[in-house]
């Protein structure tokens, strides 16, 4: 049996783990957000029946099943972090899992019908979403007393590695779906993911494996101190959900207002799924001018704490939405406003997500007990898996009898505006009262 390094080394430089870590995020992250990139588009234009004939779905319910499928993704973190910290161990589920991650992409690039749709999604779901509080948590893993001034700044390549992968999957992958249909434009992330799953292998005696504790972790966080965690940490991950569930609509409610938009930029028309790439691409752009610029000019009147930077993110948030209700307004009364105000409501989106997402990373590890760092990783995936659920739901409830919807129009992106506020505010309340810790391994 293979023997892997536990602790890290006492070093002042980078682990030599990261740039695998790294390099997997990329790859993982174009298979993911690829196959996401065109899921609307997919179940609305190409989802055939089992006749040989179209069996498409309606937006709504494409939007549905899009935010019940990355909710699903997103609540399984939970099952993927106790069979890291306490089975398997977090290189083990990683390896597992990405397998069966790989098998879901096979199953869409096989079959186009609903079958291959079901069980391709759930695959994925089990896999991208066992693996995610791994992958976060071995990334401070690596770290210890001598390097932890640099856990930052593995957080923020981390994130940015997310971004590469998702801004080039999320403009190749619709183009692939126009010109060569499902099979390759699903077939092509599938690759991705099985490199991914190949670069994880190789780095295997780079990084530090923290040993699996068995039992003895199920009791701790069942008891005393798994307690005082989630007391701690769970009020702050429901009121980010709000976040998400106007976060992820980019993959749904607005790439069908895209379709309605003109899309030309540079004399070249946009697909309306390729617009979601421009978050990605903000993403690479805004982490350093929010690193080396505008938090040093935010430090010249109060000190931006983690608590600060994601209270501002709360509420940056709720201001996209007052945007593409407004674009929904103008294209009610017949105007085609041009795919550049969304992409003002993209920036506005992505600006909320630096401050909030890339901060609550490191804030998550940060709170936790050393031996629950992927179990409480697991806690920030699943307000993902909240919001989606909740925008899902919205979206079912709203439908009338006759196909018409309760929140039409702008109403609909009004409503989550609002919903995003009132969130914002009471997160601001809880904040104030909150004691940070910072632990990390030795």
């Amino acid at each position: 049996m293979a023997t892997y390094r536990t602790t890290s080394e006492f070093s002042s430089n980078m682990p030599k783990g990261i740039p695998y870590i790294i390099v997997n995020d990329i790859a993982e992250r174009f298979s993911f957000y690829g196959m996401r990139a065109i899921l609307v588009i997919f179940m609305t234009q190409f989802l055939m029946g089992s006749n040989g004939l179209l069996d498409t779905m309606s937006e709504e319910d494409a939007t549905s099943y899009f935010h019940l499928f990355v909710s699903t993704a997103y609540f399984l973190p939970i099952l993927g972090a106790i069979l890291a910290d306490a089975v398997w161990g977090k290189y083990r589920t990683i390896i597992i899992l990405s397998l069966i991650y790989c098998a879901g992409h096979l199953a869409l690039y096989i079959d186009d019908t609903r079958v291959g749709l079901l069980l391709g999604l759930t695959l994925i779901a089990i896999g991208s979403g066992g693996i995610k509080p791994s992958i976060a948590s071995n990334v401070g893993d690596q770290f210890g007393k001598a390097n932890q001034h640099l856990l930052s700044r593995a957080f923020s390549w981390y994130y940015f590695g997310i971004n590469i992968g998702s801004s080039t999957s999320s403009l190749l992958t619709p183009w692939l779906l126009v010109n060569f249909g499902p099979s390759i434009a699903f077939g092509v992330p599938g690759i991705f993911m099985l490199l991914a799953t190949i670069t994880y292998w190789l780095g295997r005696h780079k990084f530090v494996h923290i040993p699996p504790t068995g039992s003895s972790y199920l009791k701790e966080i069942l008891g005393n101190e798994g307690r005082r965690v989630a007391k701690r940490l769970v009020v702050i991950y429901v009121l980010i959900a709000a976040f998400w569930s106007l976060f992820d609509q980019m993959g749904s409610t607005w790439v069908l207002q895209a379709q309605n938009m003109n899309r030309t930029v540079f004399g070249y028309e946009l697909l309306s799924a390729q617009i979601q790439s421009a978050n990605p691409f903000l993403i690479l752009v805004l982490i350093p001018v929010f690193t080396y610029l505008i938090y040093p000019f935010l430090g010249r009147f109060f000190l931006p704490t983690a608590k600060r930077k994601m209270c501002i993110g709360m509420f940056l948030a709720a201001t996209p939405f007052l945007v593409t209700a407004w674009i929904e307004h103008q294209i009610q009364i017949g105007l085609l406003p041009h795919i550049g105000w969304q992409l003002f409501a993209y920036l506005l989106l992505t600006m909320a997500e630096v401050m909030l997402v890339i901060t609550c990373l490191e804030f998550a590890y940060t709170q936790a007990p050393k031996r629950m760092k992927s179990f409480v990783m697991a806690f920030f995936y699943l307000s993902i898996s909240a919001g989606n659920l909740f925008t899902a739901i919205v979206n079912q409830l709203i439908q009338t009898p006759d196909g018409a919807s309760i929140l039409e129009g702008a109403m609909y992106h009004l409503f989550f505006a609002g919903f995003m506020i009132i969130f914002a505010l009471i997160f601001l309340i809880y904040m104030r009262y909150y004691k940070e810790e910072y632990i990390i391994q030795d």
